[in-house]
């Protein structure tokens, strides 16, 4: 299956693992990579040395091209952004911000940058600014979201600029892939049917808890604030609902999330912790290896396009 995409960035499918918080770690990203698709290791708020150990390990897991994902908005972000330099890593995805200042380090290292943008006009200037690639990302995908839908957002960032597109949100399927790629899309990012892989690092009963999830379980916070999270109800959303109708400040709702998310990844405390995932959480009802995701979803989305 070749696109743009694929001929990019040296890989068999074009699926995009997500660069996710706590869950994209090397075990993951090296899966992901081994079964034809890009493995990302998610920087998260993680220092320098500690993405730099997580790349080492990937690497002796898959000589196949895996990438990282930079969140800007990190305390670590500088470091992590020269650290994918100095270890030779040739895909870089961004989140959380513009990577303007880090763009002409990291293009003279020959990496491919490929920002995650929520709207046209950061589209347009991803690409004046060099970039090789962009994910449009639509509200539906777990955790930090934007306003426009998926299926709303590809077509306009495609019709927008030239270079490729990546499609993100709400995708969980062959059907969904093959959706994106009518809309104008190259290729997929795909975060929320990963977590639950034989290969993520996560607690049992994260993986329950998204393999359980119905179709309404989803639910977005923060807004108010202009920071909208999506996760799974519990009994953390609820309060934070509470207090949030009840006008409490950023300040008061930041510290009842505070390493919320660590605690529902690592500790499998859902009721209190952070479960991000994306809308597509009730369609999801197995755990499968990451292979066998790629295989599956490729070979729904080749019937439905007559790819061959």
């Amino acid at each position: 299956m070749k696109t743009r995409v694929t001929e990019l960035l040296g890989i068999s499918y074009p699926i995009i693992q997500g660069g996710m918080a706590w869950v994209a770690e090397h075990h993951l990203a090296a899966a992901v990579s081994e079964a034809g698709g890009l493995g990302l290791i998610g920087g998260a708020n993680a220092p320098g040395e500690v993405v730099r150990q997580e790349i080492r390990e990937a690497k002796k897991l898959t000589d196949k091209p895996f990438g990282v994902n930079v969140m800007l908005m990190s305390p670590h972000a500088e470091d992590v952004a020269k650290v994918v330099v100095e270890e030779g890593i040739k895909v870089v995805t961004t989140g959380a911000g513009n990577p303007e200042k880090y763009m002409d380090m990291w293009k003279a290292a020959g990496i491919k940058v490929i920002p995650v943008v929520a709207s046209v006009a950061l589209a347009r200037r991803m690409e004046k600014y060099g970039a090789d690639a962009v994910v449009a990302e639509g509200c539906e995908s777990g955790g930090h979201i934007g306003e426009q839908t998926t299926m709303t957002l590809v077509p306009q960032v495609k019709d927008a600029i030239s270079i490729p597109v990546i499609a993100a949100g709400g995708i969980g399927d062959g059907r969904g892939i093959a959706a994106a790629f009518m809309l104008g899309a190259e290729a997929v990012q795909i975060g929320t049917r990963f977590v639950v892989s034989k290969e993520a690092v996560v607690h049992e009963n994260y993986k329950q808890r998204i393999i359980k999830a119905k179709d309404i379980d989803s639910v977005v916070t923060g807004r108010s604030h202009g920071h909208p999270i999506r996760g799974l109800r519990n009994k953390m959303t609820r309060e934070y609902v509470k207090l949030e109708q009840e006008g409490k400040s950023f300040e008061e709702l930041e510290y009842l999330t505070l390493g919320a998310l660590r605690k529902a990844v690592q500790e499998g405390d859902v009721d209190f912790g952070t479960v991000m995932a994306g809308q597509i959480a009730g369609m999801i009802s197995k755990e499968q290896t990451c292979k066998e995701i790629i295989e599956e979803m490729m070979a729904r989305a080749s019937e439905l396009m007559n790819w061959n």
